[in-house]
């Protein structure tokens, strides 16, 4: 049998007259993992994530887009119900996200070129990919 600590194995604890005894949570807070790289996983996360590119529209999508919007302006105090998917910009990185919304429309500001829904949403023109439209009871 091996009798290395015999000399030690039953001396009484050592209790500081100096010091205050440290709570358990505090010694266990000693050998709690820490963070070395703080906000790594931050930084990953972010770069994971997928953004989109922007569509480029051709001409004649172009035009459909502006014959809804001059559709819908004639029709503004029906307070038609639109289906806008748009582009929404990344604010951290290149590209961005589409997005579509259902709702009335409320407003429709051609010199600040952008369709207000009742909800609040505002939509540049410029970032409209599709719009449609139920003027009526017909579908556009």
């Amino acid at each position: 049998m091996n009798r290395n600590y015999d000399d030690i194995i039953n001396m009484p604890h050592h209790v500081s007259a100096k010091r205050k005894h440290m709570s358990m949570t505090d010694r266990a807070a000693q050998f709690s993992p820490f963070a070395a790289l703080t906000g790594y996983d931050d930084v990953v996360s972010e770069t994971a994530r997928l953004t989109s590119d922007k569509p480029e529209l051709d001409e004649t999508e172009i035009a459909e887009i502006n014959r809804k919007l001059a559709e819908l302006q004639e029709h503004i105090a029906e307070q038609p119900r639109v289906t806008v998917t748009y582009f929404v910009p990344d604010k951290l990185k290149s590209g961005g996200k589409y997005v579509t919304v259902t709702d009335k429309v409320k407003k429709i500001q051609p010199f600040e070129r952008v369709l207000i829904l009742e909800d609040g949403c505002i939509v540049p023109f410029g970032d409209i990919i599709n719009i449609e439209c139920q003027i009526g009871q017909q579908s556009k």
